[in-house]
């Protein structure tokens, strides 16, 4: 048993169980991640208060998320609903559809953790990153709802999946951001379509 652990053990602490991640251990300190965001904001979360709160090692909460971003962001991971973006069989459909979901997902109390998450990255370089990491996949998830509408020849030929899968994501942050999460999803994807489809 590494020392760390040891300490953890001896302490009456959950141990962990080395590179395997303990689903105790782990749904313990996400909750105290998320009670420490709602009870003080962003702001109070530091590894060691969750390691406290959670009764770990904080060894073991910084094997599994190296920086407070990477916590926050498997935090919010963690309470989002969202399922499969539907296939509607249209590119204006489709861009519809991803902004429908994503709106009614923010307008629970989810949408007020990544608000923060995004607000706190422009001055925390760890959340920065984090937030960066997050976005690129999020991006590849977008590309490929994005990339079976250009498959049908439904965007410009000089527009390339990447791009349009941007402008999505642009658009659906700068509404939560901004907190318009009542925009009609029809409308704004028309705008898009139409400045980007064929």
């Amino acid at each position: 048993m590494a020392k760390s652990d040891e300490g953890d053990a001896c302490a009456g602490k959950r141990g962990s169980i080395g590179a395997r991640r303990n689903p105790a251990t782990e749904a313990a300190i996400l909750d105290a991640a998320a009670e420490i965001v709602e009870d003080g904001g962003i702001g109070a979360l530091t590894m060691e208060a969750v390691a406290r709160r959670a009764r770990a090692g904080k060894a073991t909460v910084y094997r599994w998320w190296p920086t407070r971003g990477a916590l926050l962001l498997a935090v919010y991971e963690r309470q989002k609903q969202i399922g499969a973006f539907p296939d509607t069989g249209t590119l204006e459909g489709d861009v519809a559809a991803v902004l429908r979901l994503l709106f009614a997902h923010w307008g629970r109390p989810e949408g007020a953790v990544f608000r923060h998450i995004i607000a706190a990255a422009q001055s925390d370089p760890d959340l920065a990153e984090a937030l960066e990491a997050y976005r690129q996949e999020r991006l590849e998830s977008l590309m490929q709802v994005i990339g079976r509408t250009a498959a049908r020849g439904e965007l410009a030929e000089d527009v390339s999946a990447a791009d349009m899968a941007s402008a999505v994501m642009a658009m659906a942050w700068l509404h939560l951001l901004t907190g318009h999460l009542d925009a009609d999803p029809v409308a704004l994807a028309r705008v898009l379509v139409r400045g980007w489809g064929q």
